[in-house]
């Protein structure tokens, strides 16, 4: 009868078979504030628990039978929460590249087996999917807007969607100036460009989710810099420079 509770609590019989993943909305609606910045001091002294609960459900073997978009939002989900996770452990830092081995080591459970952060990314990014691009968080100040609520099942093509015309439309992560027929975007764009052809490339895929009118093929793209300060809803990051990252980075080589 344990088990089978168990089973339950991971699944939504009403809408078919999926992860239940409210624990983790709880978490980002309470200490995730309007402008995507975590309060991570906050977190580790009064939330850690909750966090810690979803992360426990999310490290078991995940039911059979899982579809596409049920996988998907989970893998989702498990990267920003266990992202959310390793910074709460080594807080306060200046940046997730202050740690050792951040995205490589296999040291998160995920589904029953140890995973890396680069290898849920992989496993996403085989899906064929460029949107995922627009909802990983992997705690720095440059990256997407994380999103106030969990990744599911039946809403994840319109959060997919949405996130990204929210991460385009935030002016400190991209800019677009129709006057000038320049676009200034993330780097990730570059970074990740050979997946966004599957969406017709960067320039269909900013055409497409950009706010209207701002930007039109062929107008010209710039790739900013990137930030990797912490992701904080305080001052602990901001100061983080591109000099010290290169030296982190070094260090984790």
């Amino acid at each position: 009868m344990v088990a089978l509770c168990g089973c339950l609590a991971l699944a939504n019989p009403a809408n078919g078979l999926d992860l239940d993943h409210t624990k983790w909305t709880a978490v980002l609606q309470q200490y995730v504030n309007a402008q995507s910045r975590v309060d991570y001091a906050r977190l580790k002294s009064d939330g850690i628990g909750d966090l810690d609960r979803y992360l426990d459900e999310i490290g078991k073997p995940w039911p059979e039978g899982l579809d596409a978009n049920a996988t998907k939002a989970a893998l989702i989900n498990a990267y920003n929460a266990l992202t959310v996770r390793w910074i709460v452990s080594n807080f306060p830092l200046a940046s997730i590249w202050r740690t050792k081995g951040p995205f490589r080591v296999p040291r998160h459970k995920v589904d029953g087996k140890l995973e890396s952060l680069d290898s849920i990314e992989t496993r996403l990014r085989n899906t064929g999917d460029p949107r995922i691009h627009g909802a990983l968080v992997c705690a720095a100040r440059s990256c997407p807007p994380l999103r106030r609520e969990g990744y599911t099942k039946l809403t994840l093509n319109d959060q997919l969607d949405g996130n990204l015309r929210a991460w385009l439309a935030e002016p400190s992560l991209n800019q677009f100036l129709p006057d000038r027929k320049l676009a200034k975007v993330s780097k990730i764009f570059q970074w990740y460009a050979g997946d966004f052809q599957n969406l017709g490339g960067v320039p269909a895929v900013l055409e497409r989710f950009a706010p209207p009118k701002s930007f039109a093929i062929p107008n010209k793209l710039e790739y900013q810099k990137y930030n990797w300060g912490l992701n904080d809803s305080g001052s602990v990051g901001s100061a983080y420079s591109g000099f010290d990252f290169y030296i982190d980075y070094v260090r984790n080589k």
